[in-house]
């Protein structure tokens, strides 16, 4: 009798442990399947929560739009010769009398060394007045220069050469071999041989972008497509700025994956395989393949298609759900585009719920049986 009331007693004391940890909860790492979908709009909550299939990764799939404006593909490029605002030329007129306009008594030429381009495209010429000189080559300028002052001094030799140019420089910063400003010449006048020049990209051509700045435009391009697509090798300007930058979004992953951190995407587009493959995947012991979650906060017309709706106004919280023991699930995950911003979370296994509850209740279980043991002498 006293065995078997020992015994009652055991199990009394498991129950009891059972209860208790039932009603204060285990430790996890975040949310389990049911405490997500009790937040979704269907329960009172706040987000639509949403199974992936082939129509939620067409309508989802929108990635960033970089290229260059129509105004920065169809620019011309500028001859090696053109002058431009900023540049310095070097004058020299060969007068064919003794005493001429411009050459002292004992010469019959004149040089004039640094002769500036100003902001509005003019030079200024003694005799000859105030010429234009942007966008016309130094032969052109000659010409004009000698039909000036052939009315005033007879059969004057004009000599026009550039000496530099501040105006047809372009500025590279960024993630470039050799920061600094370069002229625009005849081998360097489009983007990529620009780049070429500057010792290329230092970054991982998969994230490199390049934005180009003329005045009060601004357009960027991945720099992979500036090989991809011959027309988005664009010319230059006298004062382009080029930088070039690291791919700066990032996703989130938390949960039972090999890894929880801030993630940098490592190309153009990241799929949500990719995006696990990249934090170590699933854990073998403690992910649950039915329970991964992306959050997100999508754009009203997104959120409209996704939901087969049309009165969503405003960005709408939505948490897509992948399934990857279906028979198309790792086809959908390795569809499913992962944004910037987005949060990847995995779900534990029930077996883990299941394996801390055993682990709890292994030290009581062994107290309790020392007990008994010292009770009945066994």
């Amino acid at each position: 009798m006293i065995f078997q009331s020992f015994r009652w007693t055991r199990v009394s004391a498991l129950l009891a442990l059972v209860g208790i940890l039932s009603s204060c909860g285990l430790p996890q790492i975040g949310p389990n399947k049911r405490q997500i979908y009790s937040g979704s709009v269907q329960r009172e909550g706040d987000a639509f929560i949403v199974s992936v299939n082939d129509q939620v990764t067409s309508a989802t799939a929108v990635t960033p739009a970089l290229g260059f404006s129509d105004a920065f593909k169809n620019a011309g490029l500028i001859g090696s010769d053109t002058i431009q605002p900023g540049d310095v030329l070097g004058l020299t007129i060969w007068e064919n009398v003794d005493d001429g306009l411009l050459a002292g008594e004992t010469q019959n030429s004149t040089v004039l060394e640094e002769v500036q381009v100003d902001g509005a495209g003019f030079i200024f010429v003694p005799y000859a007045g105030r010429i234009r000189a942007s966008g016309n080559t130094p032969d052109a300028i000659r010409r004009i220069i000698t039909n000036k002052l052939e009315e005033q001094t007879p059969d004057p030799q004009v000599q026009v050469r550039r000496v530099a140019g501040d105006g047809s420089t372009v500025s590279l910063i960024g993630s470039v071999g050799a920061q600094g400003v370069y002229a625009i010449e005849r081998p360097t006048r489009t983007l990529s041989t620009m780049l070429a020049r500057a010792g290329g990209v230092t970054i991982e051509p998969e994230i490199a972008q390049v934005t180009v700045i003329r005045g009060d435009m601004r357009s960027r391009i991945w720099f992979q497509d500036l090989y991809d697509h011959p027309e988005l090798d664009i010319a230059l300007r006298g004062g382009d700025r080029v930088l070039v930058e690291e791919d700066t979004r990032a996703f989130t992953a938390l949960g039972a994956t090999g890894g929880q951190a801030v993630v940098p995407f490592e190309s153009q587009t990241l799929s949500a395989l990719e995006a696990l493959a990249q934090v170590g995947g699933l854990q073998t012991n403690a992910s649950d393949p039915t329970g991964i979650f992306v959050f997100r906060n999508e754009p009203a017309e997104v959120a409209n298609a996704v939901l087969g709706r049309d009165d969503l106004i405003g960005a709408q919280r939505l948490i897509y759900v992948l399934d990857l023991t279906q028979p198309n699930g790792m086809f959908q995950a390795r569809d499913f585009v992962i944004r910037d911003g987005d949060t990847l979370y995995v779900t534990e296994a029930p077996f883990t719920q299941f394996a801390k509850i055993i682990t709890s209740l292994t030290t009581p279980i062994s107290g309790v049986n020392s007990i008994t043991g010292s009770l009945t002498g066994n």
